[in-house]
This record gives C-alpha cells, structure tokens and sequence, in this order.
C-alpha cells in the first residue's frame, strides 16, 4: 500500500536517506529542505536526479521548521497535490559539540527550537489533516542519546533530544483516540555514514571553550570521539535507519511499534526505554486509560482506510 509521506530535515543524514529508502518502497514522498533554493539547492538537484533516475515518487518542499508559516506552507503544498497525509517524519534535528558551560544561553534556546519546538510547528501545521482523516502516523526519530549512556560534551543535544522524546510519548495518548499512531525511533551515535559530528555547531563563548581545552580536559574531545567510535562495530551501517523506518511504516495499520531502537554501539537505551515504555503502559492502565496505548479504530478511520 502506498503512503504519502513528509519528513522534515531531509536534506542529509537519515532524512535523505530515509527519503529515499520510503520513495524506493513504493512511497509518495515528500523531503522536507530548509533554503532549497539557497544553500541547499544542489540536494535538491541530487533529490530530482535520485527521483528521475529510479523512476519513484520523491519530491522536495521548502520546510524550515523554525517557521510557523513554512511548516503550514509545506503541508498545504502536500494535501493540495495529494489529497491527503498519512505520516508525518519528525526528523529534523542539529547536533552541537562541545563543553555545556561554552554554549550561551542562546545557543541552548535555538537548539531547542530546532529539535523541540520545530516539532511542534509541524505537528500543528499536520494533524489537523490526519484528525480530519481519523487515521495517520506520526512518526519521531530520536535519539539514544536520551537515555543511553551518554558521553559528555554533548548535553544541549541530549537534553534536547530528551525534550523531544517526552513530547512524542505526551502526543501518543493524545491521538490515539483520533486514531493516530505513534512510533519513535531510536538511533544510535553513527560516527560514520552522516555528516553529524562533523557539522555538529561550536559554543560561542570561545574563552570559556579554551578554559576546557587548555586545562584539566585538554584533548578530551578526542578522547570522546575515540571513545565512540570504538564502541560502534566495523559493520555498522547507517541505512538500517533507513530501512526500519521502512518496517515501521509499512506495518499494518494498529499494529506498528511504539519504540524501535537501531543502535550497533549498544549503549544501554534500549534497556531503560523498555523499563520506561513499561511503566507508561502500566500506570495508563491503573488510572483506566489502557485504550490510549493503541489507535482507537472509529468509523471515520474505516471510511479513510482507503489511505492506509
């Protein structure tokens, strides 16, 4: 069955190659690009040229998810050339490096607008159409770094990807009796097969950054980045990213995961998720809220089964 998809933050990483792997399924894709015009115009050449040659159903949409009125524009341009949405990738994400005190207080807040509060844009522009459709998916890419075991100078990612992670478990109860699902997928620290670590942004405070690098930590940077990519297998491959968001869509309706976790470097997430997504389960069945753990099938998500 044919999907149509849009995915936020498609330009690189696993938004491209997730694009690609959906459109190659058999997918109407949709790779949400920030500036498409402007800076990141040759991937959206490299996209048509992808889509042209393959002969699949990818297309680019100007998306910046720090824009209220891009994100609306983006899902417009969907439903008016589609006719409908039936998931929605919350992709999206910018990593930053470095030691927590160097980063400004700025420097936190537009982290969060990116991979927090760019969500909720998108989301608001979105689920209007699947609540009008009474069925859809939802789906979040997060990160292991929320509760694996997490390596320091990378805490305002963490923590925001830790924020994004709790709203996407606040979202599962509140659609499901829209009947809209959920499914948060969890990667791993690749070091290899994305351009993460090395765009990730810098602190500002460059004095504060120097303090760190010249005294008690010198040459800890290294000594992380070392650390990581020893722990990652020689046959780590960051398309089985890809291919499970692959999996994850293509699972029947009502019966897709709620958590799925991609992780060579085995870092400990999977383990505390599983407590956690245990313990969510078991008190919304103590406060008698057990039909929030799936979507609630009605007669308006039967008549738009035609979609999904």
């Amino acid at each position: 069955m044919s999907y149509t998809i849009l995915i936020t933050g498609a330009s690189s990483g696993f938004g491209a190659l997730s694009a690609r792997a959906l459109a190659a399924a058999g997918h109407i894709v949709y790779a949400g690009i920030r500036d498409a015009q402007g800076r990141n115009a040759r991937q959206v050449e490299a996209l048509h040229a992808h889509a042209a040659r393959h002969k699949v159903a990818l297309h680019a949409v100007e998306l910046d998810v720090q824009s209220d009125a891009s994100a609306q524009a983006a899902v417009d341009h969907v439903i008016a050339a589609q006719g409908r949405l039936d998931v929605l990738v919350q992709n999206a994400g910018h990593m930053v490096f470095g030691p927590a005190e160097a980063f400004t207080p700025e420097q936190y807040a537009q982290l969060y607008d990116v991979n927090v509060i760019g969500t909720q844009r998108v989301n608001r522009a979105a689920l209007p159409q699947l609540r009008k459709q009474g069925r859809g998916l939802v789906l979040w890419v997060g990160s292991s770094s929320h509760r694996g075991g997490t390596p320091p100078y990378l805490a305002p990612y963490f923590a925001a990807k830790a924020a994004m992670d709790a709203l996407a478990v606040s979202y599962a109860g509140e659609l499901a009796r829209w009947g809209i699902e959920t499914s948060i997928l969890v990667p791993g620290a690749f070091t290899q097969g994305t351009n993460h670590f090395a765009h990730s942004g810098r602190p500002a405070d460059i004095g504060r950054e120097r303090t760190y690098a010249q005294g008690a930590y010198a040459g800890f940077e290294q000594e992380v980045l070392a650390g990581l990519a020893a722990c990652e297998p020689e046959d780590a491959d960051v398309s089985a990213v890809a291919q499970a968001m692959v999996d994850i869509v293509d699972r029947p309706y009502g019966r897709r995961p709620f958590r799925v976790h991609v992780d060579p470097s085995r870092d400990g997430c999977e383990e505390v998720n599983a407590v956690a997504d245990r313990i969510r389960a078991e008190f919304l069945r103590r406060i008698g809220l057990s039909d929030l753990l799936s979507p609630r099938l009605n007669a308006l998500s039967m008549e738009a089964g035609h979609g999904q």
